[in-house]
């Protein structure tokens, strides 16, 4: 059996610390951008009814609080293996967008809110724009973070 010291040691690891910070960062980025979005369509109300308000403002820091809770999803597990440059985290972030456009409010949010799975309709069309914008940000500013000089 291979002592410790003989096992290959991986450089390029970033610290969890790092990692953390790029999906914060990344996270209320992206946030931002789709949440300016979402007050444009209205959509802050729908948001903040997931706590039991209606107050766009409420909306806006529930969204805010998802938005960096999915950033760190991403860096916190995948950010050593898919983060590593500007092309590769907005291909990286589009994907991870599409993926909480299909987990968020088509199927997460209906179940939360009584109502049908899968409903794709103009709205829908419209937070995967959103989920879409917001995932090419979180993967430009995670891999600003990432790979910056500490």
């Amino acid at each position: 059996m291979a002592s410790a010291s003989a096992l290959p040691h991986r450089t390029s690891t970033t610290g969890l610390g790092r990692r953390v910070a790029a999906g914060a960062a990344g996270g209320i980025a992206g946030g931002i951008v789709f949440g300016i979005l979402m007050a444009m369509m209205g959509m802050l109300p729908v948001i903040a009814s997931m706590v039991g308000s209606s107050s766009a403002v409420v909306g806006f820091g529930v969204h805010l609080m998802i938005s960096v809770l999915i950033g760190l999803g991403l860096t916190v597990l995948f950010g050593d293996r898919f983060l590593t440059g500007y092309g590769r985290g907005a291909l990286v972030g589009l994907g991870y967008g599409a993926i909480w456009w299909v987990l968020g409010p088509l199927m997460i949010m209906p179940v939360m809110m009584g109502m049908p799975l899968f409903a794709v309709d103009l709205t829908a069309l419209m937070s995967l724009m959103g989920h879409l914008v917001y995932g090419v940000i979180l993967g430009l500013v995670a891999v600003r973070v990432l790979t910056s000089r500490a």
